[in-house]
């Protein structure tokens, strides 16, 4: 059996998270038992939720555990199978962990899936039509309930999620408007991911500024936002939700450090008559085939085309994780392990 590399949380972060969270461990593969399967990642998805493992307080999801490895999704080919359903050669989809080898019961319920590469490639399969693009499906159609013709903004909107929102989104007939950093993100937002329009919260000092830029960019008020980010931007939009809005809350980034985010104007929700849903996609299994279905159409056909952004090595996992964190990811942030 291989040796494997992998990334352990070593000790929990106050405040920030630091690379020196993270330790590098070594270790053998054990040996498979019946209904084992030996899997060799190729690539380790890196996701904000992460971060809120790291802390020990309350959440969604339990802490990680300190001194073992990493929580976080993988694709890769099996390289050796005790499971009738598995051969080696299968390209899977599952939650290997930051680690170059993984050890999966085969017979756990939902641990390991077969993915077919031919179409859509086995990376996607971490982004687009994989947890983020499902994740950007239920917040749009379930929460949001779009109906043709309305505005619906996305913060974090050339990430994995946004890419996906956008391409969802325009297929339903809305006008769909991104919020992303930079000037090279928005741009890339209208000419690729085909934004309608994106606003660099960047060039906005406070609340105020960002939401006279989202008046402009959203000139019939907001029907449907997907909240990745919180904060400043969060206030920015509320200020220009139509009556009878809908936010679907995904995530909430700016406050991940474990400062307290307030809102400026909570009356507004009352005032717009506003829906405001949180959600865990984990928690809803039962979309996820329909939603996967049309998302690798989507990828297939090329009406999304979503970028990553790609480290290299295990070693390199922190430092991309701690970058996403920040926006320094251009797309999908990944870890390519084996080629």
């Amino acid at each position: 059996m291989p040796k494997n590399k992998q990334i352990h949380l070593d000790n929990r972060p106050v405040g920030e998270a630091v690379a020196s969270n993270f330790k590098l461990v070594v270790s053998d593969t054990p040996a498979l038992q019946d209904g084992e399967v030996l899997v060799r990642h190729q690539f380790l998805s890196l996701d904000p939720y992460m971060r809120g493992r790291m802390n020990d307080g309350k959440s969604y999801a339990q802490p990680q555990p300190l001194g073992q490895t990493m929580i976080g999704g993988t694709v890769g080919e099996v390289i050796d199978s005790r499971n009738v359903k598995f051969s080696a050669g299968d390209k899977v989809v599952g939650m290997g962990g930051w680690q170059e080898y993984s050890v999966v019961d085969g017979d756990q319920v939902g641990a390991l899936r077969k993915v077919d590469t031919s179409h859509v490639p086995l990376s996607a399969y971490l982004g687009a039509v994989g947890m983020p693009g499902v994740t950007a499906w239920y917040g749009l159609v379930k929460i949001i309930a779009p109906k043709v013709g309305e505005t619906m903004v996305v913060s974090a909107a050339t990430g994995a999620v946004g890419s996906a929102f956008a391409a969802l989104s325009k297929a339903r007939g809305c006008r769909t408007v991104g919020i992303a950093g930079g000037p090279e993100k928005c741009r890339y937002a209208v000419e690729e991911l085909g934004f309608d329009a994106c606003v660099d919260y960047k060039l906005h000092p406070d609340a105020v500024s960002l939401s006279k830029a989202l008046k402009e960019a959203c000139p019939a008020g907001i029907d449907g936002y997907f909240e990745n980010v919180g904060g400043m931007v969060l206030d920015a939009v509320l200020s220009r939700m139509n009556a009878f809005g809908r936010i679907a809350v995904c995530g909430m980034i700016a406050g991940y450090n474990g400062k307290p985010v307030p809102l400026t104007y909570p009356a507004l929700i009352l005032m717009n008559r506003l829906k405001i849903e949180g959600f865990i996609v984990s928690e809803h299994m039962e979309v996820w085939p329909e939603a996967l279905k049309e998302l690798g159409t989507l990828v297939a056909t090329g009406a999304l085309r979503a970028r990553e952004s790609v480290a290299q090595g295990i070693e390199a996992a922190p430092e991309a994780f701690l970058g996403l964190l920040k926006g320094k990811n251009f797309g999908k942030q990944l870890v390519k392990l084996h080629g």
